[in-house]
């Protein structure tokens, strides 16, 4: 493990294909994205997901990168730019938010994973408002975000750090379920909602679960 390169750093060709993978992933769940955004939700989170992704794919076959952070504005951009609503601004931040205050990196290491994602969910907190407990996206994205954090303080590998991500993602989604809404069309289901996942919660788990797959993936063919 510690003589492969994915298990310690990406750079920025690696992390273009691992987005790649995370949006065929996510477009891959478009059913049942949609199918639980519709038990609570307007029943287009998978559809808006799918759309973000395909036009981000799009956008990066076109170029070559050199920095991470380029990687990351042509996802957000692509978002933000194309799925429209709530979703499309939430999610283009994740991506724009992390690198907005991030020096230009060629490798994507662990802690420079956390500090783009303090950066996201700082920017997405801003521009939403949402906090643990509202039943967003955030449910997932703060935990996995502070999993990754003792990650590094661990001297974890990045594998290793995806890994916790993915567990923390995967806890946040569970507990949405036990949570009253506080945005959009699931907040005026008041109780009613609580027993649902959160869709935005859940698309973040599967993007930390295809990240980590990714990974694991290129470290096994070293």
């Amino acid at each position: 493990m510690q003589n492969s390169i994915q298990a310690v750093k990406l750079n920025a060709s690696q992390v273009k294909e691992m987005f790649l993978y995370v949006g065929d992933q996510v477009r891959e769940n478009k059913p049942f994205l949609t199918k639980i955004d519709s038990a609570i939700g307007d029943g287009d989170h998978g559809i808006g997901m799918s759309v973000g992704f395909t036009k981000a794919e799009e956008n990066l076959k076109q170029k070559e990168f050199t920095t991470i952070n380029d990687v990351f504005k042509t996802i957000g951009m692509s978002m933000i730019a194309n799925m429209g609503g709530a979703s499309g601004v939430i999610f283009g931040t994740l991506f724009t938010g992390g690198v907005k205050c991030l020096e230009a990196q060629e490798e994507l290491t662990l802690p420079v994973l956390a500090q783009i994602l303090e950066g996201s969910v700082k920017s997405i907190k801003e521009r939403g408002k949402a906090e643990l407990g509202d039943k967003t996206m955030i449910d997932a994205l703060e935990p996995a975000a502070f999993g990754i954090k003792q990650s590094v303080e661990a001297n974890h590998s990045l594998l290793e750090g995806l890994i916790v991500a993915e567990k923390c993602a995967a806890d946040g989604v569970e507990k949405s379920k036990e949570y009253v809404a506080k945005f959009g069309r699931a907040k005026s289901l008041g109780e009613r909602a609580i027993g649902h996942q959160d869709a935005g919660a859940t698309t973040v788990w599967i993007m930390f679960k295809s990240m980590r797959e990714w990974v694991e993936k290129a470290s096994a063919q070293q």
